[in-house]
């Protein structure tokens, strides 16, 4: 079954902590630690009429890494068509398909596909970097889309969290921490207010590279917690045993 599902020059991964196996390729953009980071921070929840909806899903990981931590129904948002049927694959993979669905669309065209105000949740793992003329880009396209505003920038990706979100619905989101007052600015003004933000950090005595960061549509202004940094490795390099738990389940 596994092995029928494979194309060329793909593997599959496995995230053993939540027992779910991935499609992946060299060839193009793989879920890394962060998507398991944004996974875990994401609050348990499982109504059986949730409707959650991962934008710029890549492969799926996100939303796959969600499956046993929510309930209802998994929406998956990928633009660019390979990544997408990787996405669908996985889902089938996983004997999934019942609660998953993959769409293959622009997320700036969202609204054609699903409702404004209708999802509870919305995660999401945007591109990082600002799309200059400068910029400093990979030639795999595959890569560039992934990481930099090429097709989609961060007031899109906001917009449309905001968008698809019913009221008090959340949203999650993971970032650069030196696009952080950017990001704020962004959800406060759109109807997002910030509720939780959490600063990764490579190793101690390293600057944070990542952010988390949890908002509610419509929330109370204000009560923004700052919880427990998480160091990612030890000074060899190791990953920390809070880290392994959520790779591996121990």
């Amino acid at each position: 079954m596994a092995d029928d599902l494979l194309q060329a020059n793909e593997r599959i991964d496995q995230l053993s902590a939540q027992g779910i196996q991935i499609i992946q390729s060299s060839e193009v953009f793989a879920f890394s630690l962060d998507a398991v980071l944004l996974a875990d921070f994401v609050r348990p929840n499982r109504k059986h009429n949730l409707q959650t909806v991962d934008l710029c899903a890549g492969n799926g990981a996100i939303g796959l890494f969600l499956n046993r931590k929510l309930g209802g129904q998994i929406i998956e948002v990928e633009l660019q068509d390979r990544l997408a049927d990787m996405a669908r694959r996985s889902v089938q993979l996983n004997d999934l398909a019942e609660r998953y669905q993959v769409l293959n669309v622009d997320v700036k065209k969202i609204y054609n596909y699903l409702p404004k105000d209708s999802a509870d949740i919305v995660v999401c793992n945007p591109p990082y970097f600002k799309d200059h003329p400068q910029s400093e880009k990979n030639p795999n396209q595959y890569l560039a889309l992934a990481r930099h505003e090429i097709a989609l920038n961060l007031k899109e990706v906001i917009e449309k969290m905001s968008g698809l979100l019913k009221m008090n619905g959340k949203a999650y989101l993971v970032h650069r921490p030196e696009r952080l007052t950017e990001i704020l600015s962004l959800m406060t003004s759109l109807r997002l207010e910030p509720k939780r933000l959490k600063l990764i950090y490579p190793k101690v005595g390293r600057d944070a590279n990542m952010v988390l960061i949890e908002a509610i549509k419509d929330g109370k202004k204000g009560g923004l917690k700052i919880v427990p940094p998480l160091v990612v490795a030890n000074e060899k390099g190791e990953y920390v045993p809070k880290v392994m738990a959520m790779l591996n389940g121990y």
